[in-house]
């Protein structure tokens, strides 16, 4: 099957029943007891994406072990695998080059399979880097979109079916993202489709500020296979959030929560039938047209989950006639919050204190005008 088929079974599939994405990655190859042998030494020592080069082996063993416990979808062990990343194990040169084998792995063993209608589509799984940009800072807008123009470029040639943009904290990160995997598209002639899966804290929001609302306006501009949510905490508490994803997103939704808040061992407690419970409340509401597992799930979890899938309709997807802008906050225009004022003395032309103090860098300050005309 090419991969134009792949994706036009895709998009039927998921509006036809309820996909089942795989479980952490991380979590199977810590039952493996690996060594720093295992990543080529100790300079590489917990570096999961260099297994693809050194034990690739046991990355394919678990993409086997979730297909096996009836995942549609596998992610590639390539979360970490961009340059940025790379670079704190001298491994930035090699960075695009190890996502693109360990991409070839998964198709490998997604391709192996027989006797399904559907085949096993592979997701190219691209982390939020270790660096956010209105959170850790230390990194521009343009050395991200590099980087995942990079990551992105191995994942297409390796032969993943769409990008997955993961456990994003951080909305300029996302965009930053967005704009790499266009840009890799360009570069290699072959657009593939993207998703975006945003993590929302215990506070309530993203670790940059915005809450789940928001994060849907801002991305309504980029045509998305999916959007959703994943990690962070397990799925009772992202209730709320699925809840307000699904009543705006004109996208195909997903959920894919750790199994509970770990431990202070850092254990994840949450059962497989205690996982597929609360998802399946989410399945009863017409919540969700992808579900998965994060942090500390295993294959006894998408097993649980598929189970519980089966049979139940898709989410619809939303449709309607409303505005909204966002920033931090997301703000619906319309007949009952008229009129609307729009603040005029944070741009560089309407106030040039604002405009000499975003030159100098003194964005505190700035913000301080801002904040000023809010209370006026």
């Amino acid at each position: 099957m090419t991969r134009a088929e792949r994706l036009a079974a895709l998009r039927k599939a998921l509006g036809e029943r309820i996909l089942v994405l795989d479980g952490a990655m991380g979590t199977s190859l810590q039952n493996f007891e690996l060594t720093a042998e295992d990543f080529g030494g100790e300079a590489y020592e917990g570096c999961n994406e260099n297994l693809a080069v050194t034990r690739p082996d046991l990355i394919r063993d678990v993409h086997a072990s979730y297909i096996q416990a009836g995942a549609d979808i596998i992610e590639t062990d390539t979360f970490g695998s961009m340059s940025l990343v790379m670079e704190e194990f001298d491994l930035a040169e090699q960075a695009e080059s190890i996502t693109e084998t360990a991409t070839r792995l998964a198709r490998e063993v997604a391709d192996a399979v027989t006797g399904r209608t559907d085949p096993i589509w592979v997701a190219g799984s691209m982390g939020p880097t270790t660096k956010a940009i209105s959170v850790t800072g230390g990194v521009t807008f343009d050395a991200l979109r590099q980087t995942y123009r990079g990551q992105a470029r191995g994942l297409t040639r390796g032969g993943a079916d769409y990008l997955l943009i993961e456990t994003c904290q951080d909305t300029r990160n996302i965009k930053a993202a967005v704009l790499g995997c266009r840009d890799a598209a360009a570069d290699l002639n072959t657009e593939l489709p993207l998703a975006v899966s945003g993590t929302i804290e215990p506070m309530g929001t993203m670790l940059a500020g915005q809450a789940v609302d928001a994060l849907v306006t801002s991305l309504e501009h980029v045509d998305l296979l999916y959007l959703g949510l994943n990690c962070a905490t397990g799925p009772a508490f992202m209730a709320d959030h699925i809840r307000a994803l699904a009543g705006l997103a004109r996208t195909f939704v997903a959920c894919v929560p750790n199994a509970g808040l770990p431990d202070e061992d850092g254990n994840y407690l949450e059962t497989p039938a205690m996982m597929a419970a609360a998802l399946g409340r989410f399945l009863d509401n017409g919540w969700l047209n992808l579900m998965g597992g994060c942090c500390g799930t295993t294959p006894a979890h998408i097993r649980a989950m598929v189970d519980a899938g089966g049979g139940r309709p898709p989410r619809a997807k939303a449709s309607y006639a409303r505005t909204f802008i966002s920033g931090i906050e997301n703000l619906e225009l319309d007949e009952d919050n008229r009129p609307v004022l729009v603040g005029e003395r944070t741009n560089i032309i309407g106030s040039r204190r604002f405009k000499n103090l975003i030159r100098a860098g003194q964005y505190e300050e700035a913000a301080e005008i801002a904040r000023r005309q809010i209370k006026g």
